[in-house]
């Protein structure tokens, strides 16, 4: 999984700052590295002019091989806690996305039956059956 970090002008990029991208998504959605081949974080200050709390911005989108990508963003005080919280909210995006395609696909097809509509009962679905 290639994981690459852009950051505006507003912010020093710096080992330090590659390295906690890095810890902190491989942590969060390593499990899904099989169907993520890429991570895009994107980082910036949004209120670096006001000096005012909560404009530190992360955004990441990770690249589901076949799917659209799944995109995630976060406001926090600082810049780590931004980075922190966009991990988790990445995980819970694609534990819900990729999950609902797994279920989608393990999903029973609904049995037609014949034209007269005569299903065994076993086949039978109607919740209101008997009626």
């Amino acid at each position: 999984m290639q994981i690459n970090v852009n950051t505006d002008r507003t912010i020093d990029k710096h080992q330090g700052l590659d390295e906690h991208v890095q810890s902190v998504v491989t942590g969060a959605i390593g499990r899904f590295e099989d169907q993520v081949h890429r991570v895009e974080v994107h980082l910036s200050d949004e209120n670096s002019q006001k000096g005012a709390d909560g404009g530190n911005r992360c955004m990441m989108e990770a690249h589901v091989t076949g799917y659209a990508p799944v995109v995630v963003n976060e406001h926090a005080v600082n810049l780590h806690q931004a980075i922190t919280n966009a991990g988790n909210k990445l995980k819970r995006a694609l534990d819900s996305a990729l999950g609902r395609l797994t279920d989608k696909a393990r999903r029973e097809p609904v049995p037609l039956g014949d034209i007269d509509g005569d299903l065994a009962p076993e086949q039978d679905k109607n919740l209101t059956s008997g009626m």
